[in-house]
């Protein structure tokens, strides 16, 4: 609704107010008349009728209070005409367009993830491991930004997708990320985030067949989408990998992901999706958790360390390390990122240090540890896990 209404008022503030005004019209519409057979389009035809009604209003105002404001004679507003689009789809059109070059790399990202996507400020935070309130400082300064600078509202054209395309990556793989374990509430999934970061990734990969990271990315997401049934037991309780029932895994998301990672791997140098898409296809493809490959795992999280530096792929690698050269290895690494600080709020490092300290039975400090990510959690789901590897090694 956001996306279809943006092309309307050119206007992100403007767009999200119609879009508010048609969900209170329809409380007291649909109340009285029921609800239509097709409410997302009337929702969507609500907010338009409003938002072209706004702009009737405040056409005086528009000059002063821009917001992606699109050139004069592109879009398909009123009286505008039509231009040549190379996304062709609302919502993958507007990740582009917040995308901007002339943003900072994690300004695009969280701004898009807000705006467009609809992904509340704490949990983009968490994405991004900074304090909400850092997070919000953010959010405002971008829009500060794309109004001072006056950011057109425009779809990019072929030759500029290129630019923006890591930052649209790094977006529809933030917003799975965020669905895949919700930071918070009682569902340890947001399908509606994770299905549409399957859409995007999907679309995208249209828009750039040839790609690698665009087939990455896709790869990525379905292998991790593959084994999404057996992520909880029958009563809602989490699963670790190794407890997962792998005959319930979706073998034709597997197999189309393995295509993509082979088109990803040999379409060039390999990328930071490429690699992880690679991971993520080891981990599918071993028929058990004892027969994973867990040296060539090793291998690719070097690589991808190489290439991408990061404090959560090294804690990744010394994970996958443990199975190679044991937990005590991995736990001297593990330590060195604790002491670097960067992870501390991760409730995962304090995890993964749990889960090594109890194989090396020292269980009390894995209870400290576990104690410490279960206060880092937000999620029901989790934290019932958390607490019952706490009851388990006491």
């Amino acid at each position: 609704m956001l996306a279809a209404t943006v092309r309307v008022t050119h206007d992100l503030d403007a767009a999200e107010e119609a879009v508010q005004d048609a969900y209170v019209r329809a409380l007291g519409s649909w109340a009285q008349d029921g609800v239509p057979d097709r409410p997302g389009a009337w929702l969507t035809t609500v907010a338009r009728r409003s938002a072209l009604d706004a702009m009737r209003r405040r056409r005086t105002l528009e000059a002063k209070l821009p917001l992606l404001v699109e050139p004069a004679g592109a879009g398909d507003g009123p009286g505008s005409g039509t231009v040549a689009d190379p996304i062709g789809d609302d919502r993958l059109r507007l990740v582009f367009i917040c995308c901007h070059p002339a943003l900072a790399p994690e300004a695009r990202i969280a701004l898009t993830l807000r705006l467009v996507c609809g992904v509340a400020t704490p949990d983009i935070a968490h994405a991004f491991l900074v304090p909400q309130t850092t997070m919000a400082a953010r959010l405002t300064r971008a829009k500060k930004k794309i109004a001072l600078a006056r950011i057109p509202y425009a779809t990019p054209s072929p030759d500029e997708l290129p630019a923006r395309v890591d930052a649209v990556l790094a977006v529809i793989h933030l917003l799975y990320t965020t669905g895949h374990t919700a930071h918070s509430g009682d569902r340890l999934v947001r399908e509606d985030l994770t299905d549409r970061a399957l859409d995007l990734a999907r679309m995208l990969h249209r828009l750039l067949p040839g790609n690698g990271e665009t087939a990455g990315l896709l790869a990525l997401l379905l292998a991790h989408q593959a084994r999404r049934a057996t992520r909880t037991d029958g009563q809602g309780r989490l699963l670790r990998l190794q407890e997962q029932d792998r005959s319930q895994w979706d073998r034709a998301l597997i197999a189309e992901a393995d295509q993509l990672v082979i088109a990803a791997l040999t379409a060039g140098p390999p990328g930071r999706f490429g690699l992880q898409a690679a991971i993520a296809a080891l981990h599918a493809q071993a028929p058990g958790y004892p027969e994973t490959d867990w040296p060539q795992i090793r291998t690719l999280y070097d690589e991808l360390l190489r290439i991408w530096p990061s404090p959560v792929v090294a804690l990744n690698r010394a994970v996958a390390g443990s199975m190679v050269d044991g937990p005590q290895a991995a736990l001297t690494e593990i330590q060195a990122l604790e002491h670097d600080g960067r992870l501390a709020g991760y409730r995962y490092l304090h995890a993964a240090k749990a889960d090594l300290l109890h194989r090396l039975g020292r269980h009390s400090e894995a209870i400290a540890a576990y104690q410490s990510a279960l206060a880092l959690s937000g999620n029901a789901a989790e934290q019932e896990f958390l607490l019952e590897r706490i009851r388990s090694t006491g």
